[in-house]
């Protein structure tokens, strides 16, 4: 069961990575409060996964600059500056190309030997 959610895991933390990286390049907005409201506005909640998912696939296919679902070195450093940073590791076959999945997996590996550093005893 833990094998079927580390794809998704990865996807997950993906998309967050994706998404804070984007967060840090543009300027953040000051939020205005709505008339006659004191109040702070709620926290926003967390990405699902399925919205995450969904997110990973909108970065990926935005970086993917001649949509053959590949990412060269230079795609990936142009639209998704963490898959460029660890492209080696992905690209394990060294075919000088990585997918969608190919990042999925090598997250779900990521979170799964973070969560092992974490607690040795809770992934055997």
């Amino acid at each position: 069961m833990i094998l079927r959610q580390l794809p998704i895991a990865g996807l997950v933390l993906a998309a967050a990575l994706a998404c804070a990286n984007a967060g840090a390049q543009q300027p953040a907005a000051p939020a205005a409060p709505a008339p006659g409201a004191g109040a702070p506005p709620p926290p926003q909640q967390p990405m699902t996964a399925k919205e995450a998912k969904a997110k990973f696939a909108e970065r990926f296919k935005a970086a993917d600059a001649n949509h053959d679902g590949k990412l060269t070195r230079e795609e990936a450093q142009a639209g998704m500056p963490d898959v460029y940073e660890h492209f080696d590791q992905i690209d394990r076959k060294k075919r000088g190309y990585v997918t969608r999945r190919q990042i999925g997996q090598w997250w779900a590996l990521q979170t799964k030997e973070q969560a092992k550093r974490k607690d040795p005893g809770s992934l055997n």
